[in-house]
């Protein structure tokens, strides 16, 4: 099963981090989001304190492509990248949808639009947790999303995400139960 570890938990208001998070899953070693954070180090200083060298990631998955979740790619530099539509490795571009891509026998993305047309959802199945790293929500305490493109979109994909994680891993704050997931406020 799938081990995960959040290496920076994000934020947003006056300044702005992505949710940075490792899961490594047998031969797979996947960074996902890793966008703008105050310093590099708050990425590589925890990857170091696993024995993770930033070589030894095979892919990276990006929820979309706003900065807050793309600026840091660069650190890694034999991967794959994947998001809503493609794989990228190299100079190969492999065009696909994203729904029910499996990066590895535990990890698969889903199709998650609502902050942006292109959001997905990585979902993946450790021992004890069914994780959800996703901008559906912000963080644990804010459920609406100011910038949503397709606001009207993101309740019915949190409604799919919670069909299936335990535990929701946001894109700017620290991981929460689905349980306490709180809906869009109405109107």
């Amino acid at each position: 099963m799938a081990q995960v570890d959040i290496l920076f938990e994000g934020y947003a208001g006056d300044r702005v981090a992505g949710t940075v998070s490792l899961v490594r899953d047998g031969e797979s070693v996947v960074v996902i989001d890793p966008g703008m954070v105050p310093d590099r180090s708050v990425i590589l200083d925890p990857l170091s304190r696993l024995g993770v060298r930033p070589e030894a990631v095979t892919d990276v998955i990006i929820s979309h492509h706003h900065p807050d979740h793309t600026m840091n790619i660069a650190l890694f530099p034999h991967i794959r990248v994947h998001d809503h539509w493609a794989t990228y490795e190299g100079d190969n571009w492999t065009t696909r949808p994203a729904e029910g891509v499996e990066i590895s026998p535990h990890i698969a993305l889903m199709e998650t639009p609502g902050h942006t047309p292109q959001d997905i959802t990585t979902v993946v199945r450790s021992e004890d947790e069914v994780y959800a790293f996703t901008h559906l929500w912000w963080n644990s305490a804010s459920p609406n999303d100011p910038r949503a493109t397709l606001p009207e979109l993101l309740q019915p994909n949190r409604d799919r995400v919670l069909e299936v994680a335990s535990v929701i891993v946001p894109g700017h704050g620290a991981p929460f139960a689905a349980e306490s997931a709180l809906r869009v406020a109405d109107g």
